[in-house]
């Protein structure tokens, strides 16, 4: 050891200074974050201002429930059988989407593509299941314009409807791009994206199936 390494190593003897650039790998430690990490924390932020949105959302609702102006409530509307089919379809496609991240840190394309489809499969089974409910209901009078629990209900759970549709076209578009470029990092990192963006639909569902269905079910 050089004196300029004991006189460094003396004034920084936990070397918590940058001063010793050798010991700076990229990341960790003395270094910046990879890559990944800072897209996969950048997505984390977006995600939780969409939270933010559902849950002023939720509030609308909650506070709009029994504003019904003499129409319909949500015990006569709401059927609780056909939303739990949608909800075991959006959780057993949120459990596809984690056999396809497997397969994904695995290396494999083909049950990577395979984990995908039936992903598809089920998510667009959902949107289907829950666009047959609206027009349901407004078959039966009981559109946005009726009340202001009606509005409500429409914002909420159509806009999450929007998000499913949104994922499965983003599901299209990541399947194309492993299909031709393979498992490049910057695809990578698009997939671990689209893989939070669908699981976090998945717990908002849950939540939208539980205070608004559930809850709203009982007389």
């Amino acid at each position: 050891m050089t004196s300029a390494e004991i006189t460094a190593q003396s004034a920084d003897p936990h070397h918590l200074g940058h001063g010793d650039h050798k010991r700076a790998p990229g990341r960790g430690v003395g270094g910046p974050a990879s890559k990944r990490i800072v897209v996969g924390y950048g997505f984390w932020i977006f995600l939780l201002s969409d939270i933010v949105m559902f849950s002023g959302f939720f509030a609308a609702y909650a506070v709009l429930h029994d504003a019904t102006a003499g129409g319909p409530t949500s015990a006569q509307l709401f059927d609780v059988r056909n939303t739990a089919i949608e909800t075991a379809l959006l959780l057993a496609s949120s459990f596809a989407c984690g056999l396809a991240s497997l397969a994904v840190d695995a290396r494999k394309p083909i049950w990577v593509h395979a984990a995908l489809a039936v992903t598809f499969v089920f998510g667009f089974a959902f949107v289907g299941l829950e666009a047959r409910e609206f027009a349901d209901l407004v078959a039966r009078g009981a559109g946005p314009s009726r009340s202001a629990f009606l509005s409500a209900f429409f914002t909420l759970v159509g806009c999450h409807g929007l998000h499913v549709s949104a994922g499965l076209l983003w599901m299209l578009t990541m399947s194309a791009q492993l299909f031709a470029k393979g498992f490049r990092a910057d695809i990578l990192r698009r997939f671990l994206c689209f893989s939070l963006f669908w699981h976090a639909l998945d717990i908002i569902w849950v939540a939208i199936f539980t205070l608004v269905y559930l809850f709203g079910a009982k007389p």
